[in-house]
């Protein structure tokens, strides 16, 4: 096979060492030799090692996307060196040769001959900007699992709340809370703190907080709602930081805040796991596949087996998935009519849920491509792009009915000179 790069080197990154293979031309003609070194994971010996490898004038360095360790090498190398991250799924070697210096051979093997793909890694001011969204993420996450065990130790105690009240940390919700852990019983007492539409339903929460609600159950109910208030300030911090760091990105979040569905937060993170920068995929299909939005590939022997999605970029796909469901939601919108056409047509709302996922990815490549706004194409777009499909289906779903039909077109009203 032709050899693309002369010099090229392959890590193999565990926490405590590296594995690096340099490859190089031999002493004969078409002769390959192979030199590895170990590296530890400290600072200093990652510098002796962009060193050597800068000496020997390597023009290419792959290493494995495995975990978090790749990171201290990878900003290590990458001001110096020609630096790929390849994803592990991809260079795995065959079975009973697997050890750490055979990984790094193998990975250089591959890189001289131009056969692993590079994943998309954003410049350092992106990476932090990801940080900063997927630890508010995860932070979210926390606090639903919080809010979610507060109402388990209700539930042991026999406390209807959540029953009635959607939001059980909502105003009414955490009034009634704060008062049981007081040491107030008196259920008519506790009913009487709801506010707002939560009032139509004081009888129905006096009785839901009849229950056994004791001192054990106020002991942990105070640490969940501390925790949750903990949280919550945290990721207000985290917002805070957010916005300051997304100020050169405001116009992209303005305009992504156009599209259904899409909130700020939304936005944000459309941004952080992007980079903002659409030229880094090549056509709309591309950004979908990435993010794991769009059909897979099975076909064996000329039969198409599954067409599941891949796993994409989490972060991304769930940011998508939450615009989705609100795009889904929304009013007199061509993504609202999108997903109902869909559901009658397929049958799943998941899988509906996952074409408007890639819808909205498919306009957000384009806004900044195009360096236009979203316009919105209507919800009466597929009545109006085939109106002859839309009157068959109308007549045969009132024929189903017992219905017979004639149709007499609408006469256009004049207006009155």
């Amino acid at each position: 096979m032709d050899v693309l790069h002369d010099r090229c080197a392959g890590l193999d990154i565990s926490k405590r060492d590296v594995k690096a293979c340099l490859r190089t031309p031999g002493t004969r003609r078409n002769q390959r030799r192979s030199e590895v070194r170990t590296f530890a994971t400290t600072t200093n010996d990652l510098l002796a090692l962009r060193d050597w490898l800068v000496a020997e004038q390597v023009s290419l360095v792959v290493m494995e996307g495995t975990g978090d360790y790749w990171r201290a090498p990878y900003c290590l190398l990458e001001d110096a060196l020609n630096v790929e991250l390849v994803n592990a799924r991809q260079v795995k070697a065959m079975p009973g040769r697997k050890t750490d210096v055979a990984d790094a051979v193998w990975l250089a093997q591959l890189a001289e001959c131009g056969l692993l793909r590079a994943s998309f890694v954003p410049p350092e001011p992106i990476r932090q900007l990801r940080d900063l969204t997927r630890y508010r993420t995860v932070l979210t996450e926390e606090r639903t699992r919080e809010a979610q065990r507060l109402e388990k130790e209700l539930e042991d105690a026999g406390i209807k709340l959540s029953s009635f009240a959607t939001d059980i940390l909502g105003i009414s919700g955490r009034a009634m809370l704060e008062a049981l852990i007081r040491g107030e019983r008196d259920a008519q007492v506790l009913a009487e703190m709801a506010r707002g539409r939560m009032r139509s339903k004081i009888p129905d929460l006096a009785q839901a907080m009849i229950g056994r609600f004791g001192d054990h159950h106020a002991f942990l109910c105070r640490m969940h709602l501390d925790r949750i208030d903990a949280i919550s300030r945290d990721i207000a911090t985290l917002s805070t930081r957010i916005e300051r760091v997304m100020a050169p990105f405001r116009d992209q979040l303005t305009r992504l805040d156009g599209i259904p569905g899409i909130s700020l937060r939304v936005a944000e993170v459309i941004i952080a796991e992007t980079g903002g920068d659409m030229s880094r995929f090549p056509t709309a299909g591309h950004l979908a596949s990435w993010a794991g939005v769009s059909p897979g590939n099975h076909e064996s022997g000329g039969k198409r087996k599954s067409g599941k999605t891949t796993k994409g970029n989490r972060w991304l796909r769930d940011a998508l998935g939450t615009a989705a469901m609100a795009a889904a939601r929304s009013k007199n919108t061509y993504l609202g009519a999108q997903y109902t056409r869909l559901v009658r047509r397929l049958g799943s709302k998941p899988k509906a849920l996952v074409a408007l996922e890639h819808s909205i990815l498919t306009s957000v490549w384009h806004m900044p491509t195009d360096g236009t706004g979203y316009q919105d194409l209507g919800a009466d777009h597929f009545l109006r792009r085939d109106p002859e499909r839309e009157r068959r289906r109308a007549i045969a779903a009132l024929n189903k009915l017992g219905y017979t039909v004639t149709l007499n077109p609408i006469e256009p009203t004049t207006k009155a000179a």
